[in-house]
């Protein structure tokens, strides 16, 4: 029992530092960078990419037995998209400043890699249970993540925090920060120092052949690299 519970409990925290969504996988950046010149912005694409990512997972692994390997994909991104519809259209009825903010990026949901690569490397492998952990755990790290950029950018860029003028700052903005330049810089900072952090200790893929794709027995490409000792410089494409 106290197995289980430390299990659950490790499930839960992964993804705020060890496995961090932003920072550590590095995915998702196309919303982060987009949605953090503010922290309102950020905190609504975080808790709208949460709420989707808890119930995709939560579906997906309840039909992990019944839906058929070779359309999985397909089937994961129109469930997601379902999720995100009715997330977008609560957003559009009771938030609708939120709704103009956060523009197109509320519709990419559905593409966003954290959700699909979630449901597919833990939601398909896992109970319902686990994989609502796993959501909620990569959903505030998420959320987290484009908390801590839109802080530094909105602060350091507007004067301002969530929209409230910060007075002593005012007259010292630098409007690089709520620009393209000032989000790659303040992205690469935080990568670095969440990187000292962890003493360099989280996980990072080292294999980037066929052999480590979830999807190698299922493409002409992956059948071949498994024909040739896993070797895709020996594969034919």
């Amino acid at each position: 029992m106290v197995n289980n519970q430390n299990s659950n409990m490790s499930i839960l925290l992964r993804g705020l530092l060890a496995e961090n969504p932003v920072f550590i996988l590095v995915l998702g950046t196309c919303p982060t960078l987009a949605t953090t010149t503010g922290v309102v912005g950020a905190f609504g694409m975080g808790l709208s990419a949460t709420a989707v990512l808890i119930c995709s997972n939560f579906v997906i692994s309840l039909l992990r037995k019944v839906i058929p390997d070779t359309v999985r994909i397909p089937c994961y991104i129109v469930l997601i998209a379902g999720f995100v519809t009715i997330v977008q259209m609560f957003i559009h009825a009771f938030l609708p400043e939120l709704y103009e903010t956060l523009g197109v990026y509320l519709a990419l949901i559905t593409v966003n890699c954290i959700i699909l690569g979630r449901a597919e490397m833990f939601a398909n492998k896992n109970t319902p249970g686990k994989a609502v952990l796993d959501g909620i755990g990569m959903g505030l790290g998420f959320t987290l993540a484009l908390l801590l950029m839109a802080t530094i950018r909105e602060v350091l860029g507007n004067g301002s925090f969530a929209g409230i003028a910060i007075p002593f700052m005012q007259d010292h903005t630098i409007g690089m920060f709520v620009k393209a330049p000032g989000g790659m810089l303040v992205f690469g900072v935080l990568i670095a120092l969440v990187h000292k952090i962890t003493h360099g200790k989280a996980p990072v893929k080292k294999d980037f052949s066929c052999a480590g794709c979830p999807s190698a027995a299922y493409c002409k490409t992956g059948s071949a690299c498994a024909s040739a000792g896993q070797n895709p410089e020996k594969a034919e494409v």
